[in-house]
């Protein structure tokens, strides 16, 4: 079920933040802005997430993809 969230920084709404948060736990996707394009995101710690933005996007598994990490010191969790 898709739901909709706005989401405007100049005023937060915890609820929001909340539910996003809990979809990501979930396994859900959520879509975010970018500097230049819209992004998918899921949490890259759960399996059937990772594979379910592989589905809707057509890509295969064999194609690396990137991911956000809140900064440098959080990269070396993962590489």
């Amino acid at each position: 079920m898709a739901e909709i969230l706005s989401i405007d920084p100049e005023h937060l709404k915890g609820r929001h933040i909340a539910r996003a948060v809990d979809v990501l736990k979930e396994g859900g996707v959520i879509i975010y802005p970018s500097d230049t394009i819209y992004g998918l995101g899921c949490d890259i710690t759960r399996k059937d997430a990772v594979e379910r933005i592989q589905r809707i996007k057509r890509r295969s598994a064999k194609k690396p993809m990137s991911f956000v990490c809140a900064d440098l010191a959080n990269i070396s969790s993962y590489a």
